[in-house]
């Protein structure tokens, strides 16, 4: 199972990029998916995910409004569509899989713990 992110780069402030996780060896439909970033010196923070079926989809409250995460079945790929890109949104964007679970709660989409499979990342740099 692989997963590979990319689409990041060199953005101004106010600019937009498109993020892709692409799969091979597994079907991105039946999983959750997750949008995280770093920075150096800090946690890996929670960005947006998509349930199981599309069901769910839930943002932190600082892109809410600005990202939005889709996907293409058919493609077996997953989109994180980040607009109005601020300088604090540089990072490095990590794509993750969470296959389906018995039991789960909506806390449990934003841990990255939880995530079984995860992408190499993409560095995203908005300059101000």
């Amino acid at each position: 199972v692989q997963l590979q992110a990319y689409g990041g780069g060199l953005v101004q402030a106010g600019g937009s990029l498109r993020l892709s996780c692409a799969a091979s060896g597994r079907t991105l439909s039946r999983d959750a998916v997750g949008w995280f970033r770093q920075v150096p010196g800090k946690e890996r923070e929670f960005v947006a995910v998509l349930s199981w079926g599309g069901g769910i989809t839930t943002y932190t409250d600082s892109v809410k409004g600005r990202f939005t995460i889709s996907r293409d079945n058919a493609k077996n790929t997953v989109y994180l569509e980040m607009s109005s890109l601020k300088p604090e949104d540089t990072a490095v964007y990590y794509c993750a899989a969470m296959p389906r679970r018995d039991i789960w709660t909506a806390g449990m989409l934003t841990r990255p713990a939880e995530y079984d499979y995860w992408g190499q990342g993409t560095q995203v740099t908005v300059s101000s």
